[in-house]
């Protein structure tokens, strides 16, 4: 089996690129959809041949609460209707740990299941939190699986200076889904995970 890597060296680096992507001036991105929740852009990608992806909304909740949703833990799997199965296979500390997940079939399973697995960082960032995640070629994929890749991904979530109890959520995503699909159904699949993902997440916090 593959070694796990050091934890605080990938932590800092993976937090570091996730504030580069965080400074990407607006004219290199391109809107891909907007929604009344959330606006999506994308913008080619330095890590591999598909796009990085920007999605942004304002969420009305605490930071605190809305990172609880995203990051690896209970609340995830509960409303988060892409992701299948969620397993913490090793815990560094309490902000820090690997996980595998599933994910489901997408555009009438055109994209088959996919397995991840992920390293996940959970730090915080001016007066809210930055949640962060990179996959890692460790352990062997599930036979019924593909397994895809997660390149440098994360999710900014701050407190709205004027409306504390609204948090503006922005995300950056790359994943490379693997397997053999055409770009296009991919580019289709991922603008709408990352729209759904804002309205999903609001009915959760909101139950």
């Amino acid at each position: 089996m593959d070694l796990l890597p050091d934890a605080a060296p990938l932590a800092t680096k993976l937090q570091n690129t996730l504030i580069q992507y965080h400074g990407i001036r607006d004219c290199e991105w391109r809107v891909a959809k907007k929604t009344k929740d959330a606006t999506v852009w994308r913008k080619p990608s330095e890590e591999f041949s598909g796009y990085l992806y920007k999605a942004q909304g304002v969420v009305e909740d605490v930071t605190n609460r809305i990172v609880d949703h995203i990051r690896p833990g209970p609340y995830r799997l509960h409303w988060d209707s892409l992701m299948t199965t969620m397993d913490i296979m090793e815990t560094f500390e309490e902000n820090c740990c690997v996980m595998r997940y599933t994910t489901a079939g997408q555009l009438w399973n055109i994209i088959a299941p996919r397995e991840f697995v992920d390293f996940s960082y959970t730090t915080s960032y001016e007066d809210g939190l930055l949640t962060c995640g990179i996959s890692l070629d460790f352990g062997e994929a599930r036979p019924s699986f593909v397994r895809g890749f997660n390149h440098p991904c994360g999710w900014f979530c701050v407190p709205l200076k004027d409306y504390p109890c609204h948090s503006l959520l922005t995300g950056y995503i790359q994943t490379e889904l693997r397997g053999m699909l055409p770009q296009s159904a991919v580019d289709t699949a991922m603008s709408s995970t990352l729209a759904n993902f804002y309205s999903d997440l609001k009915k959760a916090l909101k139950a």
